[in-house]
C-alpha cells in the first residue's frame, strides 16, 4: 500500500456524512478541532467542517411538517445545527425545545418550526438552513444531501416493496435492496464540491439503511467519494438495529454499502473494542439488538484497514464517546495523514 497523499493546505477539510443521532454526536466532538481563523490551524487542525445530511425522514415532527407544508424534513439538520452551535446551553436548548401540548403544536420542536417558517419566508430550504446556522453561530457548514422531495423504498426478502423511512424497519422482513424515489435525485451542488475538496471523509455512525445509504444513493455522491483523494473512513455502529441490520457483522455493513453503490468507498473502518456489559447487552437483546461483531479478517479481505479503540459510552443506552472518537479521528487521520490503500 502506498503512503502517498496530495499536498495539503494548512488545516484539513473534513466532510461528515450521515443522519440521526450518530452524525450530530460526531459533529459535537469534531467542532472543538475546527479553527475559527486560518492562523489557528496549528492548535485547531480542521480548517473546514462540512456535514452532509439525509433528508428522507418521514416520521414524527419532521414527517408531519413535510406532509403539511411540503418542506424537506428538518429534524436531522436541526440536530446537526445544535451540535455545531457555539451556545448549546441556551439557543441549542431553544431549538431542541419540544412542545408537549397544544393542538397542532404537540410533538413539534421549536427548531423544526423555525426552519419550516424560514423556508416559506425565503422560499428556499437551503437558505433557511444557512440563516438558521447564522442564528445559532454554528462552527462548520451543513448541507442537505439533496433539495428534492425524496422517498426511501426498500425491496424486501419476499419481493414486497415498502415505501417510507419509518415503515421499512417495521416491515418484519429482511431488506434486499434500498432505493430512492424518484430514481435519479440531483445532489445539492455544495455537496459534491465539499466531497471533491475534502482531505478526510467520514461516513457514519448511523442507521445503515435509513441514515447512511440514502445519502450515498443520491446521484453523483458515491462517485465523488470513490474518486476523491481524501482518506475515507467508515465509523462503525456499536449495535445492530432491529429491522435493518439484525445479525450483521461489521464487514456486512461495509459490503452492503459497496453493493448498493457498486463502488469501494472506504480505506479504513473505525470501531470500538470495548465489550458491552452483560446487563446492557441483555436489555438490547430483548429488543433484538446486539453488539456489532468486528470481523477484522473479513474486512481485510475486502481491502479495508481497521482501527480499534475504546469508544464506548455506556449508561442507560449504548453510545459512542464523542470526545474519544473525535480525538482518535484527528490524531490518526488528520495529524498523521495516512495514505490511501
Amino acid at each position: 500500500m502506498k503512503n502517498v497523499r496530495k499536498q495539503r493546505a494548512p488545516g484539513a477539510r473534513v466532510v461528515a456524512i450521515g443522519g440521526g443521532t450518530g452524525l450530530s454526536m460526531l459533529l459535537r466532538g469534531l467542532k472543538h478541532y475546527l479553527a475559527r481563523r486560518r492562523q489557528e490551524t496549528d492548535r485547531h487542525p480542521i480548517a473546514d467542517l462540512a456535514a452532509i445530511v439525509t433528508v428522507t425522514d418521514d416520521g414524527g415532527s419532521s414527517g408531519r411538517l413535510r406532509r403539511e407544508y411540503r418542506v424537506l424534513p428538518p429534524g436531522d439538520i436541526r440536530n446537526c445545527m445544535v451540535a455545531l452551535s457555539q451556545d448549546e446551553a441556551l439557543l441549542g436548548r431553544l431549538f431542541q425545545y419540544r412542545f408537549h401540548s397544544g393542538r397542532g403544536l404537540r410533538g413539534h420542536s421549536f427548531g423544526n418550526l423555525f426552519l419550516t417558517a424560514l423556508t416559506h419566508v425565503t422560499g428556499d430550504f437551503a437558505e433557511a438552513v444557512k440563516v438558521s446556522s447564522e442564528v445559532l453561530a454554528i462552527r462548520g457548514r451543513i448541507f442537505p444531501a439533496t433539495l428534492e422531495n425524496v422517498t426511501l423504498e426498500a425491496v424486501m426478502s419476499d419481493g414486497k416493496v415498502v415505501a417510507g423511512e419509518t415503515r421499512i424497519p417495521k416491515s418484519g422482513k429482511k431488506i434486499r435492496r434500498l432505493r430512492l424515489r424518484p430514481r435519479h435525485v440531483r445532489p445539492f451542488p455544495e455537496v459534491l464540491e465539499a466531497i471533491t475538496r475534502a482531505d478526510l471523509i467520514l461516513i457514519g455512525p448511523g442507521s445503515l439503511y435509513t441514515s447512511i445509504l440514502p445519502n450515498l444513493l443520491v446521484s453523483g455522491v458515491a462517485e465523488a467519494i470513490e474518486s476523491s483523494s481524501a482518506t475515507r473512513v467508515y465509523v462503525a455502529n456499536l449495535m445492530t438495529q432491529p429491522g435493518e441490520t439484525e445479525g450483521f457483522s461489521l464487514s456486512d455493513h461495509v459490503r452492503t454499502i459497496n453493493e448498493h453503490t457498486r463502488r469501494k468507498l472506504f480505506d479504513w473502518v473505525v470501531a470500538s473494542n470495548q465489550i458491552v456489559s452483560p446487563e446492557v447487552a441483555r436489555r438490547y437483546s430483548a429488543r433484538r439488538a446486539a453488539p456489532v461483531r468486528v470481523d477484522i479478517g473479513e474486512l481485510h479481505a475486502i481491502g479495508v484497514r481497521c482501527l480499534l479503540d475504546d469508544l464506548l459510552d455506556e449508561h442507560v443506552v449504548v453510545r459512542h464517546d464523542a470526545t474519544r472518537l473525535s480525538k482518535l479521528l484527528i490524531e490518526e487521520f488528520v495529524e498523521r495523514k495516512p495514505g490511501r490503500g
